[in-house]
């Protein structure tokens, strides 16, 4: 069988080829260019990457080739983040580029030079049946960004370090010398890397100064523009004056107005429930009232909840405690115990908590 992996020039993608080529795989290795550096200070280094490919490939001893999807992802991905930032709302792109690129364009070029699965350094793990389960370390698990993978495309897809911790990977890397093996994971959304966020997207978005108000309406400061704030964001708001620290609880984007209260613990920040549209379930549809966790975003704890189907397919997800910072176009995931089931995206989130 022939499997290409998806070199991305770090340590993950590198074990994932060479555990693969160890279990007498015919390995290809591809190289994924999705963003095009424009300026000395970028911080996606595709360049440095894409060397640090080269050198494991030839050390594997395994062919290697550079895909170019920077159009592609520009207009499937790019575009679309920051025309919903521009709404107000905080979008997942590593979401929407493992659906629109990396399980479909991407996969479809490794088919194209003769690959018959892919392979990427996910922290995740599938059956035979293309479901989906959590990786054996759980403070990597990926599965959160990946639920929009469809069934019949997973049965093709291996993870072959989801059964590994992060530290039995670096200590593979190190035990056969691979240049990548103490190499720095990267971190935040590819695009922006290391830089300040507001600054790269003023860049696209233009500032449009806006008021912070207090959910009374009195007005607190002014804020740079709404589209660089998101939901339960702290720092950066440069908001003075006693008391308890300052947080972002509503937007306001036809009137570019960012909400604000005190404290970590304010009722503004909480609500029990949402609504999901753009549903995605891996394999068949479960039946619902549905019983299970989900997590509202990457880092969170699983949470208990109760998934109602509405008439056109909206989701109204009930969660048996209070959720903190419920945001618009983030993902909510479902699991089963290991399995995760699917997802949707947040179209909107219940009334917030009326008091502490």
């Amino acid at each position: 069988m022939k499997i290409a992996v998806g070199m991305s020039g770090g340590v993950d993608s590198s074990v994932s080829a060479l555990l693969l080529k160890q279990q007498g795989f015919d390995v290809i290795g591809l190289f994924m260019k999705n963003w095009e550096e424009t300026t000395s200070q970028g911080s996606c280094t595709a360049t440095k990457d894409f060397e640090d490919v080269v050198q494991v490939c030839e050390m594997l001893d395994i062919p290697y080739y550079s895909i170019n999807f920077v159009q592609e992802y520009w207009n499937l991905v790019f575009s679309q983040f920051i025309e919903e930032l521009q709404l107000g709302w905080t979008p997942n792109p590593d979401i929407l580029c493992n659906r629109e690129i990396k399980f479909r364009l991407f996969f479809e070029k490794a088919k194209q030079i003769g690959a018959t699965a892919l392979a990427t350094g996910h922290y995740a793990q599938t059956d035979d049946q293309g479901h989906l389960y959590k990786s054996h370390d759980l403070h990597k698990d990926q599965t959160y960004f990946l639920y929009t993978a469809q069934q019949d495309v997973l049965q093709q897809v291996r993870f072959p370090i989801g059964h590994l911790s992060k530290h039995e990977v670096r200590e593979i890397a190190k035990k056969h010398d691979l240049i990548t093996a103490e190499k720095k994971d990267s971190t935040g959304i590819c695009f922006i890397g290391k830089r300040d966020f507001r600054l790269f997207i003023s860049q696209y978005i233009p500032y449009q100064q806006g008021l912070f108000l207090t959910m009374d309406g009195t007005s607190v400061g002014t804020h740079a523009g709404m589209a660089y704030y998101t939901i339960g964001q702290r720092k950066g708001l440069c908001i003075g004056g006693p008391g308890d620290a300052w947080f972002v609880v509503d937007k306001d984007a036809k009137q570019n107005i960012v909400y604000v209260a005190q404290g970590d613990d304010h009722p503004a920040l909480y609500a029990q429930t949402l609504l999901g549209d753009e549903c995605s379930w891996i394999g068949k549809e479960p039946s619902f009232p549905l019983y299970c966790t989900a997590k509202i975003r990457y880092r969170q704890q699983e949470q208990e909840c109760i998934v109602y189907k509405q008439a056109g397919g909206t989701l109204e997800v009930h969660f048996t405690t209070w959720q903190r910072a419920i945001t618009l176009r983030q993902s909510i995931v479902f699991y089963q115990g290991n399995r995760c089931l699917g997802g949707a995206r947040i179209a909107a989130k219940g009334p917030c908590r009326k008091s502490l």
